[in-house]
């Protein structure tokens, strides 16, 4: 039998922490790892065909399950290219491993083939960036990166694992996976005398609010959001890119903390007189840059200490489990005046539902993209796995579509663009009994298109919708704004995307007219295996509130 290796090591700690799917562009600087994955049938590898979408994927399969995503790149140029997943694993607060195959240890510092001081451009953003030195140490390693990447508010960590180590003998057998299989950690109760804190601050309200986030993405987590809001009668706003949390057509919904959020939205949602900021680390987009909430109480719960009061008061907050907090709130006897606060829900989610509905607009220069997620909407009822690229458009999807009790929004908040392709992938492997749609626009399709071919590869069920207005939509927004008149870099000469799609194996189609938007959205949906409907959207209606001359929709 043959010696295990640090690379065993590595596979058989990943796979015991809860690894099942391995998202990767191979190298030979990690080839024992591969080696090793072979004789894993544990572990799903993915074969990606850039870096860059093998982490976003891996970043969008972390979002879905909770656990650390895993890709895997080759020293140097891999690692470059996979950096932009770990940048947007770092804004978002979410659990990534990147582990990057590195060059020999002996020449670490003698300037070597596709060498990269991994500490050193991974470490402004990464939670920890550490290299592998002794191969009895692979199994401890793992085990740290897990813990690292889940604790408190959860990040990228990235392993440096050099190809000369990787295939050493670990030695004591033993040392395999140590602490792989030990006990899930603790999580904090809130403490009685917050508990007691919250209890009198929801007594006196009249009109709660409750911010939802992250850290109560389960579905343990959404039943008790639910159950808490019931309890109390209290509205619920999610926070950027969680739309999902709470069923859109339910009462208490009353809205979704993006960056397209309408100002008399913004304006009614102020007017509470206490906000209960659950599982959220209050970034920057979910506060609407710092202004929400603005004087009024805030209750903070999130398992990070270090976010709790950093910008935002509170009146009584606490390091603990968002789940149990809100397991404390629906076992509470109901809190406050059942009118008052009937009314302030009704006011709030009204103003979500009227919104939300689609009336029809016609434009000289295509589709109006807000017809493309309305028909969505009704062809689905909510129920599917949404992926977003970058780009205005989104703002159609936040708008238009309502996500029901099976619905998923998968984003992030960093708005790089190239997400959808590689993320959508990740998506359709773990299908929740809905279809996996992909939102993208032609600027982020064209970046990273090679994904198509993994689709296909696997023949995922997956409908890409092009929204193909042939410029940088959100850019060119930005320039009639400041520098009217004077286009410049935005415009694009885009490739025929059902074209495209058909030269991969997909399922190609192109719309140009209202008319024709359902039944190609419906035969892509239907389809058995990938698919790709090109929109061709306006440019002048690039979002439900601006024109592109800044004029109101």
């Amino acid at each position: 039998m043959t010696a295990p290796t640090a690379a065993t090591a590595i596979v058989a700690g990943l796979r015991a922490h809860g690894a099942d799917r391995l998202f990767c562009v191979a190298g030979e600087s990690y080839l024992p790892v591969l080696d090793a994955l072979h004789d894993e049938p544990g572990i799903d590898v993915v074969t990606c065909r850039h870096e860059g979408s093998a982490g976003f994927a891996a970043l969008a399969d972390a979002k879905l399950t909770g656990r650390p995503g895993v890709c895997a790149v080759s020293r140097g140029p891999g690692a470059a290219n996979a950096a932009i997943a770990v940048h947007a694993a770092a804004e978002d607060g979410a659990p990534l491993l990147l582990l990057v195959g590195g060059v020999p240890l002996a020449r670490t510092e003698r300037e070597p083939f596709q060498g990269l001081d991994c500490a050193r451009f991974f470490g402004g953003f990464a939670k920890a960036v550490w290299t592998l030195h002794d191969p009895g140490n692979a199994g401890e390693l793992v085990a740290r990166a897990v813990r690292t990447a889940t604790a408190g508010t959860p990040g990228p960590v990235v392993l440096v694992l050099p190809e000369d180590v990787l295939a050493q003998p670990v030695g004591d057998p033993a040392r395999l996976v140590p602490g792989a299989a030990g006990r899930a950690p603790t999580r904090a109760a809130v403490p009685v005398e917050v508990l007691a804190e919250v209890r009198r601050l929801l007594c006196r309200a009249e009109r709660p609010l409750i911010i939802a986030g992250a850290a109560v993405d389960s579905a343990e987590g959404r039943t008790l959001l639910r159950q808490a809001a019931e309890r109390h009668d209290i509205p619920v706003v999610t926070a950027n890119k969680r739309q999902h949390l709470l069923a859109n057509r339910h009462p208490q919904y009353a809205g979704h903390l993006s960056n397209s959020v309408p100002r008399a939205q913004l304006d009614a949602l102020a007017r509470a007189d206490l906000i209960l900021a659950v599982g959220t680390r209050l970034d920057n987009t979910t506060t609407a840059g710092r202004r929400l909430p603005g004087r009024q109480p805030l209750v903070h719960v999130h398992p990070d200490a270090q976010r709790i009061g950093t910008y935002h008061p509170v009146a009584a907050g606490c390091a603990a489990d968002p789940a149990g907090f809100l397991a404390e709130l629906a076992g509470w006897e109901r809190t406050g005046d059942p009118h008052g606060r009937a009314a302030w829900s009704a006011e709030l989610h009204g103003i979500e539902a009227a919104q939300a509905v689609w009336h029809p607009v016609t434009a000289g220069d295509g589709v109006v993209f807000g017809a493309v997620v309305a028909t969505l909407d009704e062809l689905t009822g909510g129920d599917a796995t949404v992926v977003v690229d970058s780009g205005t458009f989104t703002a159609w999807v936040y708008r238009h579509l309502r996500f029901g009790a099976r619905g998923r929004l998968v984003g992030i908040s960093s708005s790089a663009m190239g997400f959808g392709p590689g993320a959508g992938v990740a998506a359709a492997l773990r299908p929740n009994g809905g279809p996996t749609v992909v939102v993208v626009g032609d600027g982020g399709l064209v970046m990273n298109p090679g994904e198509l071919a993994t689709a296909c590869e696997r023949q995922l069920d997956i409908t890409y919708i092009v929204a193909n207005n042939a410029s940088y939509g959100t850019i060119r927004v930005h320039q009639e704004r400041h520098y009217p008149g004077r286009t410049i870099a935005t415009d694009l000469a885009n490739p025929d995307f059902a074209a495209l799609a058909e030269s991969f194996g997909a399922l190609g189609l192109t719309a140009g007219h209202p008319d024709e938007i359902r039944a190609y959205l419906a035969k892509a949906l239907r389809h058995p295996g990938p698919a790709v409907l090109e929109v061709r959207t306006s440019l002048e209606h690039v979002s439900p509130s601006r024109r592109l001359n800044g004029t109101p929709s």
